[in-house]
């Protein structure tokens, strides 16, 4: 039974990752929904890897390209440099207060119903009022507008705000079109969420027992998966009909939270 919740999580995880709608709080609300022990948020943070590895997949032709390209093309060096300077605000974050957030704000689903409202206003604001697109290619991406978003994905480590949902909105707001903003939000979660899943793995490596390590395979591989198929169509539903569907989401489930702990139905 502990292994099939593994793997309903690490669907979870891999469907919500690269939605702008916060894979962290979906995961620790229905994991105390299902009754999944998870202390510290460790399963939560390690089963990530396997998103990245369907990210990596997926635009490995862009990758390798680049990486082939890095010693001769200052465009392949620009894009990794774009890259590397919208990841190190959240490295930053991350060392000073990622143990504050994981023992303090990842047990209160009051934070995430917040964190998920005002992140769907937020994200409305954006799509309404953000300035004409000058960047249609994520690779093209102006340092100085790669660090805004990088300082936008600080705010992603409060749970229910969305590391894809903050980088995307900064994107926007920094003039990259839809389709570039998603990309480039895919681009940096493989650095971000690869230091994260390194700090929880030094953290925790000599207290895996086997049980806990195969929950965590069986997650990781649920979730490259699951990733693997939410991508692209995620993409192609960007570009059709923009973030607000994801907005509105949001909106609605944070609502939603905040009657049921109201209610008395989920532990505030």
């Amino acid at each position: 039974m502990t292994l099939l919740l593994a793997a309903l999580l690490g669907i979870v995880q891999g469907v919500t990752e690269f939605l702008p709608i916060s894979s962290t709080a979906h995961l620790l609300l229905i994991a105390e929904a299902v009754g999944f022990d998870d202390p510290g948020g460790v399963f939560t943070v390690m089963i990530q890897l396997g998103s990245i590895f369907a990210v990596v997949w997926v635009y490995r032709a862009r990758l390798v390209g680049a990486a082939a390209k890095i010693g001769t093309s200052p465009e392949a060096r620009h894009f990794a440099a774009a890259v590397i300077v919208a990841t190190i605000p959240a490295l930053f974050a991350g060392a000073f207060f990622a143990d504050f957030i994981q023992s303090v704000l990842y047990k209160s689903p009051r934070v995430f119903a917040g964190a998920f409202i005002v992140g769907g206003l937020v994200m409305l604001l954006v799509e309404r009022f953000r300035p004409a697109p000058v960047v249609v290619a994520a690779e093209q991406t102006p340092l100085p507008r790669a660090l805004g978003i990088g300082l936008c994905q600080m705010l992603a480590l409060v749970p229910g705000v969305s590391r894809s949902g903050a980088t995307i909105v900064g994107g926007l707001a920094m003039g990259l079109d839809r389709s570039a903003a998603a990309e480039f939000s895919f681009f940096v979660a493989i650095p971000t969420m690869s230091a994260a899943f390194a700090h929880e793995f030094l953290q925790v490596h000599d207290q895996l027992t086997a049980a806990r390590s195969a929950e965590i395979a069986v997650g990781f591989v649920a979730a490259f998966l699951s990733s693997l198929l939410i991508i692209k169509p995620f993409l192609s539903l960007v570009r059709r009909a923009g973030f607000a569907p994801f907005a509105w989401y949001r909106i609605a489930l944070g609502v939603g939270l905040l009657l049921a702990i109201g209610a008395g139905w989920v532990r505030g």
